[in-house]
């Protein structure tokens, strides 16, 4: 036994290891706090620099320095209006310059005229601002309008054919109805009836119309890129850098369309699931006196279902996305032919109708593809995701007719390029879907591309390029 001096010792010793673990604790405990302010300081270190920087960019000295020069104005004549009753011409404005500038004087095919200018004539940078000119023009003739400020620089937009503004009344809105229906909705509508054919195709005849699908929205996507990209070279400031715009808006809608996509078609393979597990369980209770061997059996045919489940729904899932893309691509396509009506670049005509009809039946063919193998399709859904692929032309042209904006107008076209080329990725990942020879997940293999669809895919793009030469 340990004596009572021992005990001591030993009780010593151990409040000391105690004393020691604990100032062990402390020192680290305060080694981290100092560590995590030491990081938070280094976070600031470079908004301080910053600072730094931008204080001695505006200080005095330097600033006399940049701006030795002297800055040169920018007008954007963004959009040009006829009206009537009395003959008026109204140039919207814009200052895309650095500085501040004024409106001096405006003028008609280099004659000047007498011009109100709203709300002022002085515009601060981005502001802009409506050039009003009494002028008795003619419809369908050429005008240059050009503006000079007051250091007498001109700034000029010509309209090759003048045409009257439309006015939000019950004509010019059944009239933009009207042309949305026919340009919108009845290609669409008319393309869908491709289904039955389509359905009764082979495997690889199916690959090939649905890579003829893929090809048609390639080219949509793509032309949607141009003609955003024309509308922002003509009509846009380049103090906008609409170019770079349009890829943000696109990479942005392709990245968010496709999360949409993921989730809606594993919230409907879910759910399909469950409710043939249900049917299933249900079905399997009724016959609870059969053997373990039926039960397997059923257990078997229930795995079964699950997949033809999931093969029903992704196909579905695709079509819902093609429909919504298409309908973004067709909203666009409607704000261009308001605005076409709206500036006077275009004039409606039975051939010109005609050539967008024949152009976008292919949609609803690219609609249908995906579904050919659907075991199950209500007329009903079909003739929904027709409207959600079409009606949307129609809101389109009611929008660019009345209320144009070449940035709006930019900004859904690269919306619709960028779903159109979501939906491209589906359709691939869906071509090239692991399946065996019955087209079941039993044996896994993937398609490899052939001949059917490299041929599928640059037939869908000539027939795209084919029929636009008709528009």
């Amino acid at each position: 036994m340990r004596s009572k001096g021992q005990r001591g010792k030993v009780g010593r010793v151990e409040e000391s290891n105690d004393q020691d673990g604990k100032a062990q604790e402390l020192n680290s405990s305060y080694k981290k706090t100092s560590h995590r302010k030491r990081t938070v300081v280094a976070a600031f270190i470079p908004f301080i620099v910053l600072a730094v920087m931008i204080w001695f960019l505006f200080s005095p000295s330097l600033q006399s320095f940049i701006n030795s020069g002297v800055p040169l104005p920018q007008v954007a004549i963004e959009k040009i209006e006829f009206r009537e009753n009395p003959g008026q011409i109204i140039a919207f404005i814009r200052n895309a310059g650095p500085t501040d500038i004024t409106i001096a004087q405006a003028d008609v095919n280099d004659r000047i005229h007498a011009a109100a200018i709203e709300p002022s004539k002085t515009l601060a940078r981005l502001s802009d601002a409506k050039v009003l000119i009494p002028f008795p023009w003619n419809s369908a003739e050429p005008y240059e309008v050009g503006i000079t400020t007051d250091d007498g620089t001109r700034f000029s937009k010509t309209i090759e054919a003048a045409a009257l503004a439309p006015t939000a009344d019950t004509g010019q809105i059944v009239f933009f109805a009207v042309i949305g229906i026919y340009v919108g909705i009845i290609p669409v509508m008319i393309g869908l009836l491709w289904y039955p054919f389509i359905r009764s195709m082979s495997r690889n005849k199916y690959n090939f119309f649905l890579s003829l699908t893929a090809g048609l929205l390639v080219f949509l996507g793509i032309d949607a890129l141009i003609e955003s990209n024309e509308i922002a070279i003509e009509n846009v400031s380049p103090i906008f850098n609409s170019q770079m715009l349009i890829v943000i808006v696109t990479t942005i809608s392709f990245i968010a369309l496709l999360y949409a996509s993921e989730k809606l078609t594993q919230r409907a393979i879910k759910k399909s699931i469950s409710s043939a597990a249900e049917t299933t369980t249900t079905s399997s209770s009724t016959y609870s006196s059969y053997s373990d061997s039926t039960a397997a059996n059923s257990s078997h045919t229930r795995s079964q279902v699950n997949q033809q489940q999931s093969q029903l729904v992704k196909p579905l899932a695709i079509s819902l996305m093609i429909a919504i893309g298409i309908g973004l691509h067709n909203f666009g396509e409607g704000l261009a032919i308001g605005a076409a009506v709206l500036l006077g670049e275009v004039a409606l005509s039975t051939f010109l109708i005609v050539g967008f009809t024949l152009h976008n039946t292919t949609e609803g063919l690219a609609i249908v593809a995906p579904l050919a193998k659907s075991r199950k399709l209500m007329l009903r859904r079909l003739v929904l995701m027709g409207m959600i692929a079409g009606a949307p032309t129609i809101a389109g042209a009611w929008i660019g007719g009345f209320l144009y904006s070449p940035i709006a107008t930019i900004i859904f076209l690269s919306i619709g390029a960028g779903a159109i080329f979501q939906v491209v990725y589906s359709i691939g990942s869906w071509v090239l879907r692991p399946v065996d020879s019955n087209d079941n997940y039993k044996n896994k293999r993937i398609v490899s591309v052939n001949i059917f669809t490299i041929a599928g895919f640059a037939i869908g793009m000539i027939i795209m390029y084919a029929t636009g030469l008709l528009v």
